[in-house]
């Protein structure tokens, strides 16, 4: 928690370059729910895609690796698992599912916490558990050398450091000590330096990184697998978070070089959502069904206006026609002409809803 102790003081300035990748992510989420809207038939091959390279990348950071051409049946089906590293890459898919469909209501908490560390460790004897011996983070290079990269908290005040951990994230999110973004990225930073269970430190800080995005209104990850830019670029990863780690004990670290890292990847991970929404072949009849439940979604009266505001990217007069083809089978009623019609959805009976 020193970064967000750092923090506290609210600093008068930030770096030029934090500031642009602030910006152009205040930029991608106020699209976000423009993609979403408009493609959202089509957004679930990017889901799936999003959930397996989540879960193989995460894991294959840390060296955890499974067949290739079982990763898809561990994804979505329910094998038999072969060893250690399927269970494990089975519960980093678990503690993903649980974030996507619980995210914005998940606290960030001791609980939490603990239990990401359960599912992504899988049945091993100190899975949910913080670390029981003290142990420095080990950098092994091909020839055999190895070198101390950092010494995190030791194991005795793990349990007080988490617990001030979490405090000050609540504290620093209240009070706007600085952006929400950058909270994050400090709390990231602080989680990793405690390091606190004895292995999968790695796979749950970038859990506890994408329910934390959930919360602030980052919705990419669901879309785009945030670990998987985070392996492509793994060196320049574990260069920023030692440049930033450096000094973390005393509370003289300079944690920009990892903050503006986690924010280029957010950046990253939002231009190829937009990329790759635009690739992807609208399937037959989308638009059609997205128009349609807008208008079946319609409680009384409602104008032309009401369904383009929640069919963005659907021209008018395409959606005119259908009114008229829905008119003409007697799903909905029309009362007046030009802007001001208003219509009401019958229903396929021609009762109207309530």
């Amino acid at each position: 928690m020193m970064t967000l102790r750092q923090f506290s003081l609210k600093p008068e300035s930030i770096p030029a370059s934090t500031s642009w990748y602030l910006a152009d992510l205040g930029e991608a989420r106020g699209k976000q729910d423009l993609f979403t809207k408009q493609s959202p038939q089509k957004l679930k091959v990017l889901r799936e895609n999003a959930m397996i390279e989540s879960a193989v990348s995460s894991n294959r950071i840390e060296g955890v690796t499974v067949d290739q051409t079982r990763v898809r049946t561990l994804v979505f089906g329910k094998p038999v698992l072969r060893d250690r590293d399927e269970e494990e890459v089975r519960g980093y898919r678990d503690a993903l599912k649980l974030i996507h469909e619980q995210g914005k209501s998940l606290p960030v908490s001791e609980e939490t916490i603990l239990n990401f560390h359960r599912l992504c460790r899988g049945d091993i004897w100190d899975a949910g558990k913080y670390k029981e011996r003290d142990g420095d983070i080990i950098e092994r290079y091909a020839n055999g050398r190895e070198r101390i990269r950092f010494k995190p908290v030791e194991a005795t005040p793990t349990p007080p450091f988490m617990h001030d951990l979490i405090k000050m994230w609540d504290h620093c999110i209240f009070e706007r000590w600085v952006h929400p973004l950058i909270a994050m990225a400090a709390f990231n930073l602080d989680f990793l330096c405690i390091h606190p269970f004895r292995d999968g430190n790695g796979r749950v800080s970038r859990l506890l990184l994408l329910l934390q995005c959930y919360h602030l209104g980052l919705e990419v990850g669901r879309y785009i697998s945030i670990e998987r830019l985070i392996e492509q670029n793994k060196e320049r990863y574990y260069e920023t978070l030692e440049q930033s780690s450096h000094g973390w004990h005393e509370g003289k670290h300079d944690p920009w070089p990892y903050v503006n890292y986690l924010l280029y990847t957010l950046k990253t991970a939002y231009r190829e959502f937009e990329e790759r929404v635009g690739q992807i072949t609208s399937p037959k009849g989308a638009k059609a069904e997205m128009v349609l439940n807008a208008i079946r979604s319609q409680r009384g009266e409602f104008r032309l206006v009401d369904i383009e505001r929640g069919c963005p990217g659907v021209g008018r007069e395409w959606i005119r026609a259908l009114l008229a083809g829905l008119k003409k089978s007697g799903e909905v009623k029309c009362h007046g002409k030009g802007p001001a019609a208003r219509w009401a959805y019958q229903g396929e009976k021609g009762s109207t809803l309530k």
